[in-house]
């Protein structure tokens, strides 16, 4: 299973070393923040999309509705 792949563990530990290496213990913890708040705002962002399709789904009057209220 870990055998073959893309991402095997040796090559993710290889990763964080070069990352490491990079940006420096100092700014591993401002990277991941940085990180971690763009994938918040694109599943929030793209969660946002289907809300909004549900809710205007939802806001269509039916056509006694909209008959009613149009008088």
């Amino acid at each position: 299973m870990f055998g073959s792949g893309f991402l095997q563990p040796a090559h993710l530990l290889l990763i964080l070393i070069v990352v490491l290496i990079i940006f420096g213990p100092g700014k591993l913890p401002d990277v991941g923040k940085a990180v971690g708040k763009s994938i918040r705002e694109f599943k929030n962002a793209t969660a946002g999309d289907d809300k909004k399709e549900e809710n205007k789904i939802e806001a269509k009057p039916t056509e006694g509705e909209g008959a009613k209220e149009a008088k």
